[in-house]
């Protein structure tokens, strides 16, 4: 069947009409790829390996630290912190902080508030490929403080990290004595960011004192997560 002049004006107009929504669809994705409230897998600086004070120095010059200033953290100094508390170290995965069998109970979250190049939010720590995935597009500051008591600190500091542990991880193997292992471990990560932020001029405080269900709440924890510790990190 011939095809008449005004069908192929109507062929022709379909045909522009299609390009035209596929390019628009193309850039409106391409402008959500960018904006940083969609990201949700960001990749981290990488760690430093070295630094200008010693571990001794670092021990020497470790306190618990209440009051900060109010300037921002880079992303490459969070990186830092949370390399410390749990990045790996070796090919076969082990981490900065000792682990009862290799179990890894712990889970590592950055609540940040003010940190250069890292929108306000909730991430949580890939430390396998040294990543944070954004949980939560909201500052948590003041929620973990109201959790902890009006802790103020933890709202002032421009970043906290919360620990929390999965014990059925470390428990499926050692039964009961899983969670004090857990715990030894909590220690050991939350010791670690206390000793990276004193080789940064930095300072933190383990903050133990809070409502666990109010934590668990603000950070939409899973049902077999616990949490342990909240270290606000800030310069001195």
């Amino acid at each position: 069947m011939a095809i008449t002049k005004y069908q192929h004006y109507q062929y022709a107009c379909i045909i522009m009409l299609a390009l035209a929504i596929g390019s628009a669809s193309w850039a409106a994705g391409d402008e959500m790829s960018t904006n940083p409230e969609t990201i949700m897998i960001i990749d981290l600086p990488t760690p430093r390996k070295d630094g200008a004070m010693s571990v001794e120095a670092a021990l020497a010059n470790r306190r618990s630290v209440r009051e900060y200033s109010s300037a921002p953290l880079t992303l490459g100094e969070a990186s830092q912190l949370l390399w410390a508390a749990q990045g790996v170290t070796s090919s076969d995965g082990k981490r900065t902080a000792p682990s009862a069998g290799a179990t890894f109970p712990l889970e590592t979250y950055l609540a940040a508030g003010n940190v250069t190049g890292l929108a306000a939010g909730l991430y949580k720590y890939q430390p396998d490929g040294h990543k944070l995935k954004r949980v939560d597009s909201s500052d948590l500051r003041a929620a973990l403080s109201g959790a902890a008591y009006g802790q103020e600190w933890v709202n002032k500091a421009p970043v906290s990290i919360v620990l929390t542990a999965v014990y059925q991880r470390t428990t499926r193997r050692y039964r009961q004595d899983g969670i004090a292992y857990a715990h030894m471990e909590a220690g050991h990560a939350a010791q670690n960011v206390y000793l990276q932020s004193a080789a940064m001029n930095m300072g933190t405080v383990i903050v133990g004192a809070f409502d666990a269900a109010r934590v668990k709440s603000a950070l939409k924890l899973a049902s077999d997560e616990t949490p342990l510790a909240i270290l606000p990190v800030g310069r001195r």
